[in-house]
Protein backbone atom coordinates (compact mmCIF):
# COMPACT_ATOMS: atom_id res chain seq x y z
CA UNK A 1 0.00 0.00 0.00
CA UNK A 2 1.35 3.67 -0.92
CA UNK A 3 1.75 5.38 2.70
CA UNK A 4 2.08 8.75 0.17
CA UNK A 5 0.05 11.62 0.90
CA UNK A 6 -2.69 13.40 -1.24
CA UNK A 7 -0.94 16.15 -3.22
CA UNK A 8 -3.06 18.94 -2.20
CA UNK A 9 -3.25 18.04 1.63
CA UNK A 10 -0.88 20.06 4.22
CA UNK A 11 2.51 18.95 4.88
CA UNK A 12 2.11 18.55 8.05
CA UNK A 13 -1.27 17.31 9.98
CA UNK A 14 -2.45 17.17 13.40
CA UNK A 15 -1.91 13.87 15.47
CA UNK A 16 -5.28 12.62 15.62
CA UNK A 17 -5.68 12.24 11.86
CA UNK A 18 -5.04 8.48 11.12
CA UNK A 19 -4.07 6.88 8.01
CA UNK A 20 -6.44 4.58 6.26
CA UNK A 21 -6.68 1.32 7.65
CA UNK A 22 -5.11 2.06 11.55
CA UNK A 23 -6.92 2.03 14.45
CA UNK A 24 -8.49 5.42 15.35
CA UNK A 25 -6.66 6.13 18.83
CA UNK A 26 -8.78 9.15 19.78
CA UNK A 27 -11.85 7.76 18.55
CA UNK A 28 -11.38 4.50 21.20
CA UNK A 29 -10.15 6.91 24.32
CA UNK A 30 -13.27 8.81 23.58
CA UNK A 31 -15.32 5.73 23.51
CA UNK A 32 -14.33 4.49 26.82
CA UNK A 33 -14.72 8.25 28.60
CA UNK A 34 -18.37 8.41 27.24
CA UNK A 35 -18.53 5.42 28.21
CA UNK A 36 -17.05 5.96 32.21
CA UNK A 37 -19.57 9.64 31.65
CA UNK A 38 -22.48 7.77 31.37
CA UNK A 39 -22.14 5.53 34.23
CA UNK A 40 -21.16 8.16 36.29
CA UNK A 41 -23.82 9.99 35.75
CA UNK A 42 -26.09 7.23 35.98
CA UNK A 43 -24.76 5.84 39.28
CA UNK A 44 -25.27 9.52 40.50
CA UNK A 45 -28.66 9.95 39.27
CA UNK A 46 -29.72 6.28 41.51
CA UNK A 47 -27.84 7.67 44.45
CA UNK A 48 -29.61 10.67 44.33
CA UNK A 49 -33.26 9.31 43.31
CA UNK A 50 -32.53 6.78 46.66
CA UNK A 51 -31.89 9.49 48.53
CA UNK A 52 -35.16 9.51 50.71
CA UNK A 53 -35.10 5.71 51.08
CA UNK A 54 -31.84 5.88 52.65
CA UNK A 55 -32.79 8.82 55.07
CA UNK A 56 -36.05 6.75 56.06
CA UNK A 57 -34.18 3.80 56.89
CA UNK A 58 -31.95 5.59 58.89
CA UNK A 59 -33.73 7.37 61.25
CA UNK A 60 -36.03 4.15 61.45
CA UNK A 61 -39.10 6.01 60.80
CA UNK A 62 -42.51 4.02 60.57
CA UNK A 63 -43.18 5.33 57.15
CA UNK A 64 -40.13 3.59 55.76
CA UNK A 65 -42.19 1.34 53.23
CA UNK A 66 -44.32 4.48 52.13
CA UNK A 67 -41.07 6.45 51.15
CA UNK A 68 -39.73 3.37 49.40
CA UNK A 69 -42.83 2.81 47.11
CA UNK A 70 -43.01 6.52 45.97
CA UNK A 71 -39.20 6.53 45.18
CA UNK A 72 -39.98 2.77 42.93
CA UNK A 73 -42.85 4.34 41.37
CA UNK A 74 -40.96 8.10 40.67
CA UNK A 75 -38.58 5.63 38.85
CA UNK A 76 -40.74 3.81 37.10
CA UNK A 77 -42.92 6.49 35.53
CA UNK A 78 -40.57 9.39 35.39
CA UNK A 79 -42.95 11.39 37.76
CA UNK A 80 -41.14 13.93 39.83
CA UNK A 81 -44.02 14.28 42.32
CA UNK A 82 -44.28 10.91 43.21
CA UNK A 83 -40.38 11.51 44.51
CA UNK A 84 -41.19 14.51 46.25
CA UNK A 85 -43.52 13.44 48.11
CA UNK A 86 -41.37 10.40 49.35
CA UNK A 87 -38.75 13.35 50.62
CA UNK A 88 -41.19 14.93 51.98
CA UNK A 89 -42.54 12.21 54.09
CA UNK A 90 -38.94 10.95 54.44
CA UNK A 91 -38.29 14.50 56.50
CA UNK A 92 -41.47 14.44 58.52
CA UNK A 93 -41.43 12.35 61.29
CA UNK A 94 -45.32 11.08 61.89
CA UNK A 95 -47.09 11.11 65.33
CA UNK A 96 -47.31 7.57 67.08
CA UNK A 97 -50.94 6.87 67.31
CA UNK A 98 -51.24 3.49 68.21
CA UNK A 99 -49.05 3.09 71.03
CA UNK A 100 -51.32 4.87 73.44
CA UNK A 101 -54.51 3.30 71.76
CA UNK A 102 -52.88 0.19 73.07
CA UNK A 103 -52.30 1.29 76.35
CA UNK A 104 -55.72 2.22 76.74
CA UNK A 105 -56.95 -0.63 75.11
CA UNK A 106 -54.80 -2.58 78.01
CA UNK A 107 -56.48 -0.53 80.70
CA UNK A 108 -60.24 -0.77 79.52
CA UNK A 109 -59.42 -4.63 79.12
CA UNK A 110 -57.76 -4.73 82.44
CA UNK A 111 -60.87 -2.84 84.44
CA UNK A 112 -63.47 -5.59 82.60
CA UNK A 113 -61.91 -7.78 84.02
CA UNK A 114 -60.37 -9.53 80.89
CA UNK A 115 -56.84 -10.59 80.47
CA UNK A 116 -54.91 -8.13 78.13
CA UNK A 117 -53.95 -9.59 74.91
CA UNK A 118 -50.30 -10.16 73.91
CA UNK A 119 -48.59 -7.16 72.50
CA UNK A 120 -47.53 -7.74 68.68
CA UNK A 121 -44.63 -6.22 68.53
CA UNK A 122 -42.83 -7.88 71.62
CA UNK A 123 -41.47 -11.20 70.58
CA UNK A 124 -43.41 -14.25 72.58
CA UNK A 125 -41.96 -15.13 75.78
CA UNK A 126 -40.74 -18.35 76.00
CA UNK A 127 -40.35 -20.84 78.94
CA UNK A 128 -37.04 -21.78 80.83
CA UNK A 129 -36.23 -25.08 79.64
CA UNK A 130 -33.84 -25.86 82.72
CA UNK A 131 -37.16 -25.36 84.78
CA UNK A 132 -39.25 -28.62 84.68
CA UNK A 133 -42.98 -27.54 84.15
CA UNK A 134 -45.82 -28.91 87.02
CA UNK A 135 -49.10 -29.75 86.25
CA UNK A 136 -49.78 -28.68 89.77
CA UNK A 137 -52.44 -25.22 89.97
CA UNK A 138 -51.51 -22.34 92.63
CA UNK A 139 -54.67 -24.31 94.93
CA UNK A 140 -53.03 -27.93 94.82
CA UNK A 141 -49.89 -25.95 96.27
CA UNK A 142 -51.16 -23.99 98.86
CA UNK A 143 -53.39 -26.91 99.95
CA UNK A 144 -49.96 -28.87 100.60
CA UNK A 145 -48.49 -26.00 102.12
CA UNK A 146 -51.54 -26.48 104.35
CA UNK A 147 -53.04 -23.29 103.77
CA UNK A 148 -56.34 -23.31 102.15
Amino acid sequence: MNESLHPLTPHHLPPFITAPGDIDILMVVMGIVLLMAILFVGNIYLQLHSLPERMAHKSKKLQFEIVAVLCLLALFTHNHLFWIAGLLLALIDLPDFITPLRSIAASVQKIAGIPPDADPTEPPEMADAATPVSDKTADDEAREQGHA
